[in-house]
């Protein structure tokens, strides 16, 4: 079963659950699957969904930052329960050594030496990590041992 089928199945259960709070979000999301599907006029197989839900939840994480910040405490909440039913379909996440061996094994293969190499390296990362591991934080990582030019 796809990721995609599986979130179809879990929106349907939700529904006859009546968890509403579950139905909403599986619908956005599947709504935006849709349409990135849509914009790219291409069929998402799982790795495609998995990008979709964690830039979803990406935007979820900024949103309840700025929502606490601004003294939202309810608006930050629905938010951060949004990010839970989200995550839920997310691969589980990467831990900080198990993140290290990935990024060495990476640098290695490619033979990157300097920053310049850092692009072969990150195209070699992506697919392995795509939803494990915050992209940013692995750029980070990644420059920091490549060091500066």
């Amino acid at each position: 079963m796809t990721l995609k089928e599986q979130l179809a199945d879990d929106m349907k259960s939700a529904l006859r659950a009546k968890d509403r709070e579950r139905l909403a979000v599986l619908r956005m999301l599947l709504a935006e699957i849709q349409r990135k599907e849509l914009d790219d006029q291409t069929e998402f197989g799982d790795d495609g969904v998995l990008a979709v839900i964690g830039k979803m939840v990406k935007q979820r994480r900024d949103a309840e930052s700025q929502y606490r910040e601004a003294g939202r405490a309810d608006l930050a909440d629905a938010e951060s329960a949004e990010i839970v039913v989200l995550e839920s379909y997310l691969p589980e996440p990467l831990d900080e050594a198990a993140l290290g061996a990935l990024i060495d094994e990476a640098i290695a293969e490619t033979g990157a030496a300097s920053m310049q190499d850092m692009g072969k390296v990150m195209g070699m990362l992506k697919p392995k990590i795509q939803g494990r591991a915050d992209m940013g934080t692995v750029s980070a990582r990644v420059k920091a041992k490549l060091g500066p030019q």
